[in-house]
Order: C-alpha cells, then structure tokens, then sequence
C-alpha cells in the first residue's frame, strides 16, 4: 500500500453555523488585522526610540523619537478603540449564544432551529421553523443598570430601554429580515409562506402596551417565547415544513 497517496477530507458537505458566529467572525477580525497591527507599530517606535536614546542624544536620529512619541500615543488611542468595540461585539456574541442555547432546545417539541443565517451584508441571528409557523429573531443584548428599573418597554413603534435613547432601529432591522427571508424562501420554493419578525432581550424583563399588541412584532424575553409560540395555531403542514428547512439547509450550505 502506498502510504504517500493522497488523502481527503471525509467531510463532503458544508456544516451549519452556530449561534454568533458572525460576530465571532469580526471579533477574529478586529484583533487579528486591526489590532495587532497597532501592537507592532508600537514595538517598533519604541525599538526605534530605544535605538536612538543608545545613540546618546545623536542630534540626526533623536528625530526619531518625537515622530515615535506621537506614533505610540495614536496606535495606543487606537488600541482603546478597538478594545471598546471588541467588549460590544463579545456582549452581543454572548447574548446570541445564550439565546442560542435557549432555542435549542425547541428541538424536543419539534421545531427547526437555525442559527446565523448570513444575508446581503447582514444576518439573521435565529430562524425557527414549525408548522405554527416560521420565525425570524433578532437578539438584542444590553448591558443593564446596576440600580433601578430593569424593564423594557415596547410601545408598538419604539423601545425604550432604560439609558437609551428610545429605538425604532431594531423595529425596523427585524421587519427587513422577515421581509428578506419570505421572499427568499418564495424564490426557492414557489411557495409563499408568512415570517413572524421577533425581537429577545437576554436578560431583561419586556413589557409591551397595549398598542403594542396590535403590532406584527413580537419583543420579548427569550423565557417567554416558547409560550408565545405554543398559543399560535397550526398554519403549516409537516410536509411543507421540512420542504422550507430542506430549502434553507441548502442556502447555507451553499452560501460558504
């Protein structure tokens, strides 16, 4: 037997993406093409600092240090820029997989659980298909207030979220995604079926007024959801159903 023959992966097809994989993506991203190229320049001013102040105040090379000086000063702003943005995408990668991990478990009653779905520049966090329907959530996670009131409050048209400005953003972000996703599965199935557009706060406790009953979004907790779902009626049949997850498996598989 020829032990140098070629070999190949016994993985024929594309796996399914897990809850915040995008964000997790441009985590990767932030910190391997942006931030660690501050970091080397860093090093670098200051080897090159270094260099000149062991040239005892050479007056040709002690240029360097004042172009080093500010150098390391931006790279450093930079770097706290960077830092802060990689605290929001980490808050919001843990909050989808949290929600994440709470929706899996949907499973048992039958459900289909997508995660990740990656669109045209943007992405649906969670899918879920069932014959009460399908539904696009979008996650939302917030850091919460260590005194004081804990809710948010959903008006129909507008969050308002405690040290937030009140939001219509994420009303619209979840409307566009259940638009996109109906349309998609249309074009792939030839058949028309309605997405319920939903919003979970991980963490939070949600109250919607009455006004916003009347509306076609559900905002709520992600512990409220499973309810929400169990109240709906029947509005697809098995066949149709598993016809939409088979669709959908191969637009994932087919998009990486």
């Amino acid at each position: 037997m020829d032990m140098k023959q070629k070999k190949k992966s016994p993985i024929k097809g594309r796996s399914l993406r897990h809850a915040g994989q995008s964000l997790d993506e441009r985590l990767d991203d932030l910190i391997n093409e942006k931030a660690f190229a501050y970091i080397i320049a860093i090093f670098v001013f200051i080897l090159f600092a270094s260099y000149e102040w062991l040239q005892y105040f050479n007056i040709k090379l002690e240029l360097m240090t004042f172009v080093a000086v500010p150098a390391i000063l931006f790279c450093m702003y930079k770097l706290k820029e960077i830092s802060k943005e990689a605290r929001a995408i980490k808050l919001g990668r843990d909050g989808e997989r949290d929600v994440g991990q709470y929706l899996e478990n949907l499973r048992e009653s039958g459900y289909r659980v997508f995660h990740d779905i990656i669109g045209d520049n943007f992405n649906l966090d969670h899918v879920i298909i069932s014959t009460k329907g399908l539904y696009v959530i979008e996650t939302k996670t917030y850091r919460k207030p260590l005194k004081g009131d804990s809710r948010i409050t959903f008006d129909g048209k507008k969050l308002i979220i405690p040290g937030c400005k009140e939001q219509s953003g994420p009303i619209v972000q979840v409307n566009a995604a259940a638009s996109w996703l109906k349309n998609r599965i249309q074009e792939s199935t030839g058949k028309s079926f309605s997405v319920k557009p939903v919003i979970l706060f991980p963490g939070w406790y949600v109250e919607s007024t009455e006004k916003a009953k009347q509306s076609n979004v559900w905002v709520l907790s992600p512990k409220a959801f499973p309810t929400y779902i169990d109240n709906q009626p029947e509005v697809m049949t098995k066949e149709d159903m598993m016809l939409v997850v088979f669709h959908i498996s191969r637009y994932i598989c087919a998009k990486f």
